[in-house]
């Protein structure tokens, strides 16, 4: 029996799709189905429940799908234990909001290079609806994001919300507490339109009885901190990124009498992971983002 077939069957069966499978595989829809009439004829059985356009396994099916799984977490085993584990390389596509790049992302990557030296990342920023979807899709393997992802066979952990501020350029060092009007007074700028720090700012806002501010939108935090040196306006950053960017840009933390709202941040991966390598590189990842924000709340 091929593992490959195998391993494709596992994916159908998480993703319940054989259009997102080969998407995921890289093969054609086609492929992905012949891999599967394989099977069938194989094991005898139908695998698929074909009769309507709903996707449902058969009970051969779903008493193989348990079979299956055995079979890759084997083979993971047998690579390990026969010294052919580290020999062999495996991706980890991960997803982030450009926040957690600029705050414990490359820390978090590194963390897990450590015990897997064979991994390979494929790492993918964008913002949070875009990775939730590539998620669902099965294109991911463990994103960090604003919301959950909500899908089959995705597990999301929650995590304590990020701090906010307000960011000014280092000019302003010394002149950092600025009432409600002197705020006003200034540009504001912050994350791209619709995002939760835009909706966020806007709400604060409207709580303090402002309308008609404008806001300044940007995609890239880097673009954002440009703009914040150029003396073009202040910015809101989560607090753990603006630690990081100040050590490298002319900027300042400013206080301010308004209050803005945490960012969320939540950390959603597939499970079961399709191997074992994967699996433990997921873990080491969220235990390193565990800690990491446990030490920044108590520094």
């Amino acid at each position: 029996m091929n593992l490959r077939f195998v391993e494709t069957f596992v994916w159908v069966a998480r993703l319940q799709s054989i259009t997102r499978t080969a998407e995921k595989l890289f093969l054609t829809q086609s492929a992905v189905s012949s891999r599967i009439s394989v099977l069938e004829e194989e094991i005898g059985a139908p695998l698929l429940d074909r009769r309507d356009r709903q996707f449902r396994l058969t009970h051969a099916g779903e008493r193989f799908l348990v079979h299956a799984e055995r079979l890759l977490a084997l083979q993971s085993d047998l690579k390990s234990e026969l010294g052919s584990h580290d020999a062999t390389r495996f991706s980890l596509r991960i997803g982030s909001i450009e926040t957690i790049l600029h705050a414990w992302l490359i820390p978090t990557m590194e963390w897990v290079r450590r015990s897997k030296p064979n991994i390979e990342f494929e790492l993918n920023v964008e913002i949070t609806p875009v990775l939730c979807q590539q998620i669902c899709r099965g294109s991911l393997d463990l994103i960090f994001a604003a919301e959950p992802a909500v899908g089959k066979g995705v597990v999301s952990e929650k995590f304590p919300p990020l701090e906010m501020v307000f960011v000014g350029p280092a000019s302003m060092r010394g002149n950092e507490n600025l009432s409600i009007d002197e705020l006003l007074n200034r540009e504001l700028l912050t994350f791209q339109r619709n995002s939760q720090p835009h909706l966020a700012l806007l709400e604060c806002l409207g709580n303090e009885g402002i309308s008609g501010k404008r806001v300044h939108t940007v995609t890239s935090i880097s673009a954002l901190v440009k703009l914040v040196e150029s003396g073009f306006g202040l910015a809101t950053l989560p607090k753990v990124a603006v630690n990081e960017l100040k050590l490298h840009h002319s900027i300042v933390p400013i206080k301010t009498a308004l209050q803005l709202v945490p960012l969320p941040l939540y950390a959603s991966y597939l499970s079961p992971p399709a191997t074992r390598e994967l699996e433990e590189s997921v873990a080491d990842a969220l235990a390193f983002l565990r800690e990491a924000v446990s030490n920044t709340r108590h520094a």
